[in-house]
């Protein structure tokens, strides 16, 4: 986790106490009573698990997230009110390591029903280069025999900028921008709320097996729309897509890591324009919650192109789609165009 990011826990425990006091000054029998009438209050830290929640959890919850559209999820600073919210709920859906004052605030919450997605499946350390070429991309191997151990991850990494994802030994969390690891999330997230809510267990089972099939035919737009590429390898300002890679054999060579909008050093500029010309890398792509500075100056340096591949850590009105479905299939037409996949 890039240190320029993190938010002291001092402020962090300051605001936690506020939220707690301002709690039991004006707490509501609602989180005993379930929330919303008869909600499942449900709060969520940021899209990915909101989009979760609200599609497992249907009409029997009232999911609150608490990155707003447009805010950088690494970036997110809690207010006392949202602290206080948390504490509120009869659920709470994260996923540790991506956000430091999310993660503080709700281990201080005493929320009874708190799930961290990290635990729901298997994390992996990726660096700034990703490789997937021994599994997954010919499509001969089912999508839930490769990735759920992680048995064969690669650990080979460049010797680019050297960053990694998250805390506890670098593990990557972006497991949502694989299919099939959010659909294992999914599973346990449905579980989750079986239990929370066993009064409405039966459709919570309905919604995931129906999110899990659309996330399975997802999987296999990608297997087959990424089966046949010029170049195996694509090029991004923001070091998200390390478990996009593994799964269907393809190279993210990151620019700077975690921070979407750092300045990559003459040295790494150098190194991409080798990489590029060597694997005929085309594009470089920024996202849509960072500025495409970095890209385009890369671009320009090295003569490739630029595009957009959404890491999904919010929905705004710039996004290519409307939800985490639509805009996956933006980032497979995105890949499609800029590897040279038939």
């Amino acid at each position: 986790m890039n240190v320029r990011r993190l938010i002291p826990t001092t402020a962090v425990a300051g605001a936690v106490v506020l939220g707690l006091t301002a709690l039991s000054a004006c707490s509501t029998s609602d989180a005993a009573d379930g929330g919303n009438g008869d909600q499942l209050k449900v709060t969520a830290s940021f899209y990915p698990m909101q989009f979760l929640a609200e599609r497992i959890g249907g009409e029997h919850v009232a999911v609150t997230s608490l990155t707003k559209p447009g805010v950088e999820p690494h970036d997110l600073e809690l207010t006392p009110r949202q602290i206080g919210s948390i504490s509120e709920s009869d659920y709470v859906l994260y996923l540790k390591g991506i956000q430091p004052a999310v993660d503080d605030a709700i281990k201080q919450s005493g929320v009874k029903n708190t799930v961290d997605a990290a635990t729901l499946t298997t994390l992996e350390n990726h660096g700034s280069e990703v490789s997937g070429h021994d599994h997954g991309h010919e499509g001969e191997e089912h999508a839930d025999e490769h990735g759920h151990e992680g048995e064969e991850a690669h650990e080979e990494h460049s010797e680019g900028d050297g960053h990694n994802h998250g805390e506890e030994g670098g593990a990557d969390p972006h497991i949502w921008l694989d299919p099939v690891k959010y659909a294992e999330v999914a599973k346990g997230v449905g579980k989750s709320l079986e239990k929370a809510d066993p009064d409405h267990a039966a459709d919570y089972k309905k919604n995931t097996d129906a999110l899990v099939a659309e996330l399975g035919e997802l999987n296999t737009a990608y297997e087959t729309g990424l089966k046949n590429p010029a170049t195996k390898t694509f090029i991004t300002t923001h070091s998200a897509f390390g478990y996009l890679a593994e799964r269907y054999g393809l190279t993210q060579q990151g620019i700077a890591g975690i921070d979407p909008e750092a300045e990559p050093s003459p040295a790494r500029i150098q190194q991409i324009h080798t990489i590029a010309e060597k694997e005929k890398a085309t594009t470089v792509f920024f996202e849509t919650l960072a500025s495409d500075r970095t890209a385009k100056t890369l671009a320009k340096d090295t003569g490739l192109t630029t595009g957009v591949l959404d890491p999904l850590e919010g929905i705004t009105d710039a996004s290519r789609g409307a939800d985490y479905i639509e805009v996956m299939e933006s980032n497979l037409a995105a890949l499609k165009k800029a590897l040279g996949a038939k």
